[in-house]
């Protein structure tokens, strides 16, 4: 029989109010693997409350930010003791690959050990007046309840982005995970409280986004949204912001260039188109869909490109052989299928893929697709299809490229194949997007600050800046002078 998870809330499992539980499937086999508690309104507000109880007690509220560095240290401590069941899980929930997500699990603790260091690093400063009687400094403070919203695709990565800097700044957070990806978040909210972190300080409501999801978005108590995922409904999510003066951090869709020039090396970039397209069968923001080859080279890359392509091993995530598994649900399959079948209707052509692969699984599989014959005006370079589905255009020139890569609506992620150190810092700082990679695609650091241009999203996630998304501003002028305070209505001479 498949497991069932609740809710976790105030340090312990609660049971769903309404008593409602949904299935969630391997995408690669169909199993059931579990059923997770069915969120509503009710429960999120159980979730808040507990959260604001946390913020406000002493436990958390007094615990030096040292303190609470150390928690977030031994929180990563535990990720890293348990990296072999949370990669299992990860993988058996949403498909991708047990090698990668082993990869991904092993570095996991880092980000809870940077956000540890900076917990009591976070400082104000001394503002200069123009009395030597006024002192004015300022200091940052913790916002409250923050709501956490996180994605399918990497959902214990994508967390931690998120949950990690709001703790070092001392909120406390309700995370609503995907609900095709419940049973990892609900076992970091575990391990939190194995690590020490006071019971409420962070929980996790599973359900679905019209219900849950927007409960936490519209909840009055909360002080901030963080959000990973479409663009549609991150604009849902900056109105309701928006109307209540909170603030919001939005990590959004894209549709990314990754431009090889003539002086690249060709096998280097073709690598790089590869990874940023195949990698995760496509389901990253960051993927690098539009591929802009100079004219020189593109017969070239095209073909390195599609034959590593129709190479690669489709199948079971579990597999150490694997390179590529499922899709993550049925729906995202389908989609994708129709972005190809779209394409063709406009006039691309399917160099390779563009099919369900022969696997020996019933699950969600879609052959990584190159198209050609595309340009950049067509529905298939515009949109995001969130699949392993790459468009291969030519360019002439630099500023040709330059123009076609920032024609979109999106401004996350970018990538430079060159040789010519003045052609990459050109390229850098005249892409509008939020990462430029030169020689190189998908490095990520917690280090590392990253934003997007455009409809890509709002805020920073990554780096000592993210802190500052977690806290307040505060001025405060303090009068030094003993003196009687003068009357502001008699003149003074």
């Amino acid at each position: 029989m498949a497991e069932r998870y609740d809710h976790f809330i105030g340090g312990q499992y609660v049971a769903p109010i309404e008593g409602e539980y949904f299935e969630s499937t391997n995408p690669a086999t169909l199993e059931v693997l579990y059923s997770a508690a069915r969120g509503t309104s009710a429960d999120v507000h159980a979730a808040v409350t507990a959260a604001g109880r946390a913020f406000e007690h002493a436990s958390w509220r007094d615990l030096s930010p040292t303190r609470r560095g150390h928690l977030l240290r031994r929180l990563g401590d535990l990720i890293g003791e348990n990296a072999e069941e949370l990669a299992r899980m990860e993988s058996r929930d949403n498909g991708k690959l047990l090698r990668e997500m082993r990869g991904q699990l092993t570095t996991l603790p880092e980000y809870l050990y940077y956000y540890a260091g900076l917990a009591d690093k976070v400082q104000g400063s001394q503002i200069p007046t123009n009395s030597v009687f006024m002192l004015n400094y300022t200091q940052r403070e913790p916002l409250g309840v923050v709501g956490a919203i996180t994605p399918w695709n990497s959902p214990l990565t994508l967390t931690t982005s998120k949950l990690a800097p709001a703790l070092a700044a001392g909120n406390t957070v309700v995370i609503k995970p995907s609900e095709y990806t419940s049973r990892t978040v609900l076992r970091l909210a575990e391990l939190a409280v194995e690590a020490g972190f006071p019971h409420g300080v962070v929980n996790v409501v599973s359900g679905f986004g019209a219900e849950a999801g927007a409960a936490l978005v519209d909840h009055p108590d909360i002080a901030k949204i963080s959000f990973t995922g479409s663009t549609l409904t991150g604009s849902r999510i900056a109105a309701s912001a928006a109307a209540r003066f909170i603030g919001c951090t939005l990590e959004l869709g894209g549709k990314s260039p990754n431009i090889v020039f003539d002086d690249a090396n060709v096998g280097n970039a073709a690598m790089g188109v590869v990874a940023g397209i195949f990698a995760a069968a496509g389901q990253t923001c960051i993927a690098g869909s539009r591929v802009f080859a100079h004219r020189s080279v593109y017969d070239e890359l095209l073909e390195r490109v599609a034959e590593r392509a129709r190479s690669i091993v489709i199948g079971d995530p579990l597999l150490d052989e694997t390179e590529l598994g499922p899709l993550a649900f049925e729906a995202q399959r389908d989609k994708v299928s129709s972005y190809v079948e779209l394409g063709i209707s406009e006039g691309a052509s399917v160099l390779t893929g563009g099919n369900r692969p022969d696997v020996d699984l019933p699950g969600y599989f879609y052959s990584p697709t190159v198209l050609t014959g595309v340009d950049n005006s067509m529905r298939v370079t515009r949109e995001e299809i969130f699949g392993p589905v790459a468009a291969i255009m030519p360019f002439d020139t630099e500023e040709e490229v330059l123009r076609l890569a920032n024609d979109t609506d999106y401004g996350l992620a970018a990538g430079v194949w060159t040789q010519n150190l003045a052609r990459a810092h050109r390229m850098s700082r005249r892409l509008e997007a939020g990462t430029v990679w030169v020689n190189t695609y998908r490095a990520m650091s917690p280090m590392s600050p990253r934003q997007g241009y455009k409809s890509s999203g709002v805020g920073i996630e990554h780096g000592l800046e993210s802190m500052h998304e977690y806290t307040h501003l505060k001025s405060v002028w303090i009068n030094t002078d003993e003196d009687p305070v003068a009357d502001p209505f008699v003149m003074r001479g």
